[in-house]
């Protein structure tokens, strides 16, 4: 099933709802009770997933055509949001930063979340070198601590596309890279949220950015430094992976920082990085003085 985070013609409330490109059907319509968010869905269980499957399939309403909802961030209330740098040696020798043994790991703020199709905004004089990066999103289903790797992806409800928007003047300058990546609306999340068991191996994924219509990372998840599996059994040792946490798995080569000349996002840049079988993830730029 693929879940979002929409807000509905003539409504001002977001709502979850089961979506595709197709349209918008809200869970409330579905089942008594329905949750309000992802976080309560996960937050239920299994037999929530299974008894919204089985409405759908009963419910013969037609749903609402995907270009008249407004959409929300595909996660509204993370417990923890952890990102992995460095997760593709393209990526990694591009930007002249070593992959070491371990993960780099580091957080996103939540004032970071965006939308797709919103616009992030920022200010000239924080930043002129802020850049793009595609990132297949993990979300946690149940708690998660001391796992094997074997065993990681059991604990994964779904999966999202993630734009780890980066200002990198501020991450070269810095010995942290949170708050390079977390200027507001810097993490677009979404649209949608397929679950696990329609996504049978995350590392055979394609994944990809475009800026203005030209692709610039074109690439696969395959190509992964570290699989999901091994990122979730490390980031679990000694610590408890919350329901409903997000990781964001790292970015293949392509970056624009990169680039000759430079391919940065300017006012006015559209920029939008998709993954097979998830979704396509937009986000209109615009910058102030």
């Amino acid at each position: 099933m693929r879940f979002a985070h929409v807000t509905f013609p003539e409504d001002t409330a977001v709502s979850l709802a089961l979506a595709d490109e197709a349209g918008a059907l809200a869970v409330s319509t579905l089942i008594p009770d329905a949750p309000r968010t992802l976080e309560e869905l996960i937050a239920r269980g299994p037999a929530a997933l299974e008894e919204i499957r089985a409405a759908r399939a009963a419910h013969d309403g037609e749903p609402t055509p995907i270009a008249e909802v407004r959409f929300a961030p595909a996660i509204l209330a993370p417990p923890a949001m952890l990102a992995v740098g460095l997760n593709y040696a393209a990526h990694s020798g591009e930007l002249n930063l070593k992959t070491d043994d371990t993960p780099t790991v580091f957080t996103f703020w939540p004032n970071s979340l965006q939308a797709h199709d919103g616009t992030t905004t920022w200010s000239r004089r924080m930043s002129e070198a802020v850049d793009y990066e595609a990132e297949l999103g993990v979300i946690i289903g149940r708690a998660a601590k001391d796992v094997s790797e074997e065993e990681a992806l059991d604990y994964v409800f779904g999966y999202t596309v993630v734009n780890d928007i980066s200002a990198r003047n501020i991450q070269y300058s810095e010995a942290q890279w949170c708050r390079c990546k977390s200027l507001d609306g810097f993490t677009p999340v979404g649209p949608y949220v397929v679950t696990a068991d329609e996504i049978p191996d995350p590392q055979d994924l394609h994944i990809w950015t475009r800026v203005d219509g030209h692709m610039m990372q074109d690439a696969s998840t395959g190509q992964m430094v570290r699989t999901v599996a091994r990122l979730i059994a490390h980031l679990s040792q000694g610590i408890t992976l919350l329901p409903g946490t997000l990781i964001s798995t790292g970015s293949p080569g392509g970056s624009g920082f990169s680039r000759t000349p430079q391919v940065l996002l300017r006012d006015r840049s559209t920029v939008t990085v998709g993954i097979d079988g998830i979704g396509e993830l937009t986000t209109h730029c615009r910058m102030t003085d």
